[in-house]
Order: C-alpha cells, then sequence, then structure tokens
C-alpha cells in the first residue's frame, strides 16, 4: 500500500501557503482522503508488531492546531505519528515516532523534552557505568543513525571527556530522513520505517528502564529521592483518548 503520495505533500505545501479556513475548508474531503486515511492506515502498520507490548499504543496529529500554543495557526503542516507507551506527558518518554511534510519525512526514536532532573539522573549514569549506553549509541552510528538532540548552551561539567557528546545533551533523538521520491512514495514504506524502529528498540527500552527507575525513585521518601527533582510541576493540557489524530 503507498501511504505517502505526491498528492499528500502537495496538500501538506498548500497549508503553509495557504494557512487560512477560507483554504481548507473546500478541500476538507481531499484531506481526508490523501492526508487523514493514509496516516491513519500507515499508523495502524507501524503499530501492529507493538500492539502486544504492555502499555503500547499509537497516536497520530490531527491538522487542526492548538490555538493556546503558538505558532498561532489554524493547521499542521507537518504531521506525524508516535508509537508510544501511555503517559501524561509524553514529550519526557522514549516514544517511536513518524513525521511526514513538504519536504519529506524523518522517523526515529525521540524524547524531546525529558525532565532536566532526569537527564542528570542519566548523567550520573554513564558516570558510573556508560557502557551499555554507549555500545547501543555506537550499534546506531554504524547504521547511519547518530544520536542527535538538542544541546546545552553551557555543557554539564564532565569527568570523562569521551561521555562529553552525551553530557551535552538536554533532549534524545536517534532518527533518519526520507526525501520525497521512489522509496518514501512505494509500497513497502512501512517494513522500512519498522527496520529504524526495531533498530532504535533497544535504546528506547533502556531509556524506559532508566524513567522508570527516576520516576519510582521520585516517589521514595524525601531523602531517596535524585537531586534535583522537583517536588511542584504545574499540570499539562492532555490530548484527547478518544479520538486517532489529535
Amino acid at each position: 500500500m503507498r501511504y505517502i503520495t505526491e498528492e499528500m505533500l502537495a496538500f501538506l505545501a498548500g497549508i503553509r501557503a495557504n494557512n487560512t479556513k477560507e483554504w481548507f475548508e473546500p478541500r476538507k474531503a481531499a484531506y481526508l482522503e490523501t492526508v487523514y486515511e493514509p496516516l491513519k492506515a500507515l499508523g495502524e502498520a507501524l503499530f501492529a508488531p507493538y500492539a502486544d507490548r504492555p502499555g503500547m499504543m499509537h497516536k497520530a496529529a490531527r491538522i487542526y492546531r492548538d490555538a493556546q500554543f503558538p505558532p498561532y495557526l489554524h493547521y499542521r503542516d507537518t504531521m506525524w505519528i508516535y508509537v508510544r507507551r501511555e503517559a501524561m506527558y509524553w514529550s519526557r518518554t522514549p516514544s517511536l515516532f513518524f513525521e511526514v511534510s513538504p519536504e519529506g519525512a524523518r522517523f526515529g526514536m525521540r524524547m524531546s523534552a525529558p525532565q532536566p532532573a532526569f537527564m542528570a539522573y542519566l548523567r550520573d549514569i554513564w558516570t558510573e557505568d556508560a557502557a551499555p549506553f554507549v555500545e547501543m549509541v555506537e550499534a546506531l552510528e554504524a547504521q547511519g543513525l547518530p544520536l542527535t538532540g538538542d544541546e546545552y548552551k553551557r555543557p554539564k561539567p564532565c569527568p570523562d571527556e569521551a561521555l562529553l557528546p552525551y553530557f551535552k545533551k538536554k533532549a534524545l533523538t536517534v532518527e533518519t530522513t526520507l526525501p520525497p521520491g521512489d522509496v518514501l512514495f512505494g509500497d513497502d514504506l512501512a517494513a522500512q520505517v519498522l527496520t529504524v524502529f526495531d533498530a532504535v528498540l533497544p535504546l528506547h527500552d533502556w531509556l524506559w528502564q532508566q524513567l522508570d527507575a527516576f520516576t519510582a525513585a521520585q516517589s521514595a521518601p524525601p531523602d531517596a529521592a535524585p537531586k534535583g527533582t522537583p517536588k511542584d510541576e504545574p499540570p499539562l493540557i492532555q490530548a484527547p483518548k478518544d479520538d486517532f489524530m489529535w
């Protein structure tokens, strides 16, 4: 099945150039046919191999932007699918993702906005024994999947120069890209994406193990909580649970 088409990318480019209700509403049927339904099918195909994993679910972006957050536009010109564990603050957790825009697609694993205290927790783990993490990262790099992600403007103190690339990170991403063309528009796109998902899964699972341990420590008595653990945080808006596209 062809999930991504030239027509989908052209529609997203049209939104980018004409982000108005007046442009979108007459083309809503085209959106459902060329964007919504194919992405829904792709999301189901990408989720299927992980459906038996406890707590796993999948979501995709809906075309309508949340008016409460910038940029204050009506519609998205970049659509995404996440395959992940259920979590209240999903941007803080490791997720498998697929993202498509007029420029093409990117997919892999990301932890886009982890808590600073969790990153400090990881730095402590790396200081004590970085080998398991480094081995996974190096194996991914050998497959053309380097570790990227936003970095601190001021790198954290690092006890070992070899660990400096990791100590710089304030977010963690491993991804690859596909430009518009035969592969992106091909029938075996889901298989291509799942190959990358399978490659990043060991790192995804390792990060979840650390996050579970970190979360458990947060709920422990104060003297057992990791340094820098916040005591109170404001609630975040949660996405609806009863609609595929949100």
